[in-house]
């Protein structure tokens, strides 16, 4: 099964894309990692793409689309795959149409209070990559290694007010796009992460039946 994961910054799409990623033994393809990969290496790619990531702003659709395309031809994707965070303009959602088949697309919706509280709170350690919330926070150390964590310079509340923004002018207009191809699934994410992923399964099924 071939799944687009929609939704605002936040939203949760990773999160729940890597919990369906093992359940259902299909890789999650997060073009957000792949970028940060990029960035971390110092690459060509990676040191142009940083300037528009840091500003909240989406790198040029040539870049993504193919970055995209080289790794839904490796062999890990044959059998399926989840694509979170591509595409991001309907440019890139007809690009994708030429080069994969999509088979669901699914809208995580989550109001922008929420979005916010989220993302202004997270913290990323900064040794083994763990993902963390303040509110679950006794310190500003991993739960999971003791590395320090920080606040990524695009979770900061100025860039999060930008990139939800940039998300309803330029991300929004997909989900009429998929809409229109008959395949698009909405899963109603505002409660706790364990009702959500339930809300996404649910999603899933009901566009599979």
């Amino acid at each position: 099964m071939n799944i687009v994961f929609l939704g605002p910054p936040g939203a949760g799409k990773g999160t729940h894309a890597q919990r369906l990623m093992k359940e259902l033994g299909i890789p999650q393809i997060s073009t957000g990692d792949m970028f940060r990969r990029a960035i971390r290496e110092q690459t060509p790619t990676g040191l142009d793409a940083k300037r528009y990531i840091d500003k909240g702003e989406l790198v040029p659709d040539e870049v993504v689309v193919a970055m995209v395309k080289e790794r839904l031809a490796e062999p890990d994707c044959q059998h399926g795959y989840i694509l979170d965070g591509f595409p991001r303009t309907v440019a890139q959602a007809e690009a994708l149409d030429q080069i994969a088949h999509i088979d669901v697309a699914l809208n995580i919706d989550t109001p922008d209070d929420i979005i916010i509280d989220r993302l202004s709170g997270r913290r990323v350690c900064a040794e083994c990559g763990g993902t963390y919330h303040t509110s679950l926070l006794k310190e500003d150390k991993c739960p999971a290694c003791g590395g320090a964590v920080y606040q990524r310079d695009d979770d900061k509340p100025e860039t999060v007010t930008n990139r939800l923004a940039v998300y309803q002018e330029k991300t929004a207009p997909l989900i009429d796009y998929y809409q229109k191809k008959g395949i698009l699934s909405t899963a109603d994410c505002r409660g706790t992460i364990e009702e959500n992923y339930r809300a996404v399964k649910a999603a899933l099924e009901a566009k599979k039946q």
